[in-house]
């Protein structure tokens, strides 16, 4: 009898003997129990999942006529009736498998759909397999559209597909949709360890999770895998030889690796590389096992509680933790990232071992040397917030005189003892707890405070109902002397710094020709005579001198004398009446149209604004609540 390979071997029968699909049984259990079933069905997911297999299964569901062949539809087939056998040896009549990607074409999917006709021959359903359905074409697709909505009763349709993206949404709003999801190592390590179980074949914990994470989540790329492993270690799996057989590299390499990395020690990193290369060990397997480890390292250094060094089930755990104790967080996630983008580099390189040291040694580019780490790390510690300490208090004796202020130099002031007495101050020193020596500014005399009575109090100590009474207490002997008040900000009179900017921008100085000039540009524009720069060369102009044929224009600009602009402002103003030729010259503009129009618009700001200034609320509000005005926000109407 030839060998059957342990993927159709194991193959499994029933709901019960499929593994990492939990989610797919239970609803497709529930659905045959309560007999609430759909006309079709889509499954997707990578290969290897059990696609084929579940739609095996519901089919044998579906027409299972149990031990005495009196059974009905069942979510736990019995395997030993006719219907069962058949579909599994592939010889059931009423149950067509279709491999959409080498019968892809409208005709192959019409003659299957001519079948639809028919009822079953031996079973209950007629059942129809399409397998990647994602290669059918568009007219496949719609030429299946209506018996896909509405098929006979005796008919159900499964669908299978690699790659849902590329089914129309016509088809998939037919079905009923079953994501298979790619199987974790860890289900896919225990599956395995009972299948070599069942073949008596011997193998180390290692080596089935080196198989587990080669499969990347397929159990027919696992027990495929476990086939050659079984032929190449000559009947037993040890990590080494399937070490050797996937052409991965020893976890030993990648930490040692890392450990070089995080001390900065470039000549172990190149001299592994080169081990590396010695050996034969595939480059990209190096940074995808690096990844794998920055991946758990990354994990434990944000969530340290997850480290669990003394697990049996995995005897890396104990260097990861170390290893994670050892680098930074942030030089952890930087190695990540290269490794990752390291991997589309090494076909780019000549030498794949080259390229390999290029991204080692490139977070030891940019690592900063061990003495600056140092001075790194203190500096993040100053990004810390300090405890906070009460400071010594200061106080500046001010002596109250009645027309000037003397600041002595300031002095520590001493702790008051512990006790109910409370130190008095004499009224004409009074001592303040400030920060720094203030500078008195000189003010007008009407800005002065009386002086109260303020009791020192040690730091730390409570206050009495009497002490607070006495110092909110205010002698009338204290309220004569009188103290400057220090102003914290001096702000300026809103009004003073509009009619300031306003005079400075509105300055000209009227000339002989001035007022004539300034009509004749208002009348231009208002005409729409001229526009753009020639209007422009117009308003910042000033018109120095004019005879019977030619008139002589001042600018302040070069760009302002262009020959073009002259001849269209010639032209506008002869069309306005004044036959006259223009000349122009650079200078000094002290009266042009645009500033007498500047001086007028500032005439009606001040207007405006003195309004709003000598009115009595407003006057009220800047007088008693300190309101302030916003320059600019006035304007005239």
């Amino acid at each position: 009898m030839s060998y059957l390979v342990l993927a159709r071997k194991y193959r499994p029968r029933n709901f019960t003997e499929m593994v990492g699909q939990e989610h797919v049984v239970r609803a497709l259990s529930n659905a045959l129990t309560s007999q609430r079933l759909h006309h079709a069905y889509l499954f997707t997911g990578t290969r290897g999942v059990g696609k084929t297999t579940v739609s095996r299964i519901l089919a044998k569901s579906l027409n299972c006529q149990g031990l005495d062949g009196l059974g009905g539809i069942t979510a736990t087939p019995c395997g030993v009736c006719q219907a069962c056998t058949d579909i599994d040896s592939g010889r059931f009549v009423d149950y067509t498998e279709l491999d959409a990607a080498s019968n892809r074409g409208v005709d192959e999917v019409q003659s299957l759909l001519e079948q639809a006709v028919y009822k079953p021959v031996q079973g209950r359903f007629k059942v129809f397999m399409i397998d990647e359905v994602h290669m059918l074409t568009n007219t496949a697709f719609n030429a299946m559209l209506k018996t896909l909505e509405e098929p006979p009763e005796y008919l159900k349709f499964v669908l299978a597909t690699t790659d849902p993206q590329k089914v129309p949404v016509t088809v998939l709003s037919r079905c009923l949709q079953f994501n298979l999801r790619p199987m974790a190592p860890e289900t896919i390590r225990e599956h395995l360890h009972k299948v070599l179980q069942a073949e008596n074949v011997q193998a180390d914990l290692q080596s089935l999770r080196l198989l587990a994470r080669a499969a990347r989540g397929s159990m027919r790329d696992a027990l495929s895998l476990s086939d050659q492993a079984i032929a190449f270690g000559g009947g037993q799996l040890e990590e080494a030889t399937v070490r050797q057989m996937l052409g991965s590299v020893d976890r030993s390499y990648v930490f040692r690796l890392l450990q070089a990395l995080a001390q900065g020690d470039g000549k172990t990193v190149v001299e592994t590389a080169e081990v590396l290369r010695l050996n034969g060990l595939s480059a990209a397997s190096t940074l995808e096992e690096m990844s794998t480890v920055l991946q758990r390292m990354a994990v434990l250094q944000a969530v340290p509680t997850l480290a669990s060094p003394s697990d049996d089930a995995d005897p890396e755990a104990a260097d990861i933790v170390q290893l994670a104790a050892l680098m930074p967080a942030d030089e952890t996630q930087l190695l990540y990232s290269m490794c990752l983008h390291g991997r589309a580099e090494l076909g780019l390189a000549p030498d794949e071992y080259a390229a390999l040291t290029m991204v080692l040694l490139r977070l030891l580019a940019f690592k900063p040397p061990a003495d600056q780490q140092g001075a790194m790390a203190e500096k993040k510690s100053l990004n810390k917030p300090l405890p906070l300490v009460e400071p010594a208090p200061l106080a500046i004796k001010i002596e109250a005189k009645t027309a000037q202020t003397e600041v002595a130099t300031p002095v520590p002031m001493s702790v008051a003892p512990t006790g109910p007495a409370v130190p008095t101050v004499a009224s004409s020193q009074v001592f303040a707890p400030v920060q720094a020596p203030a500078v008195v500014e000189q003010v007008p005399p009407g800005q002065q405070l009386a002086v109260v009575n303020l009791a020192v109090v040690a730091p730390g100590q409570p206050h009495t109902f009497e002490q607070n009474k006495a110092l909110a207490h205010v002698e009338p002997a204290q309220a004569a002397t009188n103290v400057v008040a220090i102003p914290v900000r001096v702000q300026a009179d809103s009004r003073a710094e509009v009619l300031a900017s306003q005079s400075a921008a509105a300055q000209w100085v009227p000339s002989e020709d001035g007022e004539f000039w300034h009509r004749v540009v208002q009348q231009l524009i208002a005409t729409d005579a001229v526009t753009a720069l020639v209007r422009e060369l117009a308003l910042q102009s000033q018109l120095v001198a004019r005879d019977t044929d030619q008139w002589l224009l001042r600018v302040e600009r070069e760009s302002l004398n262009q020959p073009g602009s002259r001849d269209r402002l010639t032209t506008a103003l002869q069309a306005a009446g004044h036959t006259a030729r223009l000349a122009i010259e650079v200078g000094r503009v002290t009266d042009s149209p645009a500033r007498r129009n500047a001086a007028l618009a500032a005439e009606k700001q001040l207007a405006a604004e003195k309004i709003i200034f000598d009115d009595p609320f407003v006057q009220t509000m800047m007088r008693d609540f300190g309101a302030k005005i916003v320059p600019g926000s006035i304007k005239p109407g």
